[in-house]
């Protein structure tokens, strides 16, 4: 299982900038490469056991294993091809979305710098 397990965290690193960016798609006279924002992990278990000193054989011996993974993509934008070159545009739900949990992190700060402040 740790082998596996291993294997899988090593060949992670190389998935983001394919998993991020798609491939080149042209519609119309525009050509664009979507861009998302991707999450994944993995997690395993063992276990093992042995029959306790001074106890029957029903309460011993013991195994285990376990694994999983998942993972999401939230399409945020794509890079569209123009005269002036390449521009990003937003995909502005998504954005706002994403966002929301820094804009809550930051409200719940500043909101204790203010307590802090006061409390003097």
């Amino acid at each position: 299982m740790t082998t596996l397990l291993e294997k899988l965290a090593d060949s992670v690193s190389s998935w983001g900038a394919t998993l991020a960016y798609g491939e080149k798609v042209t519609l119309g006279s525009h050509e664009l490469v979507p861009v998302a924002l991707v999450g994944f992990g993995f997690g395993g278990g063992e276990g093992s056991g042995d029959v306790p000193d001074g106890t029957d054989g029903a309460t011993g011996r013991g195994e285990g294993s376990g694994g999983g993974g998942g993972g999401y993509a939230v399409p945020i934008g794509a890079y569209v091809g123009g005269p002036d070159g390449l521009t990003f545009r937003p995909n502005v739900i998504a954005l706002i979305v994403v966002s929301a949990p820094l804009v809550s992190a930051a409200g719940v700060a500043i909101a204790q710098v203010v307590r802090a402040f006061r409390a003097r």
